[in-house]
């Protein structure tokens, strides 16, 4: 395994639309676990293969850093409800926005053995999903960010915020 480069705003290859996986082979799986290490190494729940300069249809998640999904070729099948809250990215860090998703989604996918799942998500996770996927289609969340690239924080003053209104309670 290894720790890969993760590509930042303004790279080109986050803006480009990514080609499905056809086939799983040993290279994809060496890819699955560097994408995972670099992940979990920059304390992210999300990593599209995009964001390591890969641009195959791949993203793995953990939201809760011991359960580990691969979605090879996803889709949203379902989506509804509505949740706003800060989302961060590992390609623009410390760096976070207010961001409207929906609050339930049906992803369909592969799995690392080829076999296709379906995976019912809310709340974080949905968000997750939502957010990675954008990635395979070249998409950031700074485009949907409530007031654009001017609505972002800098996650220090989210912390100071957060510290602070813990010590009025």
């Amino acid at each position: 395994m290894a720790i890969r480069q993760i590509r930042e705003l303004g790279d080109s290859v986050l803006e480009k639309k990514c080609k499905p996986v056809k086939e799983m082979n040993d290279s994809l799986r060496q890819l699955i676990d560097d994408m995972f290490e670099t992940m979990y190494e920059a304390n992210g729940v999300g990593l599209a293969a995009p964001q390591v300069g890969i641009l195959k249809r791949l993203v793995v998640i953990d939201c809760t850093g011991e359960d580990p999904f691969v979605f090879i070729n996803p889709e949203i099948v379902e989506a509804d409800g509505e949740q706003t809250g800060y989302e961060g990215c590992l390609s623009l860090p410390g760096k976070s926005g207010v961001v409207t998703r929906p609050n339930h989604v049906v992803v369909k996918a592969l799995d690392e053995n080829m076999d296709e799942f379906t995976l019912e998500c809310e709340e974080l996770m949905a968000r997750a999903v939502c957010h990675e996927l954008d990635h395979l289609d070249g998409h950031m969340y700074v485009e949907k960010v409530d007031g654009g690239i001017n609505g972002l924080v800098d996650n220090s003053e989210l912390n100071r915020e957060s510290s602070e209104e813990e010590e009025e309670a």
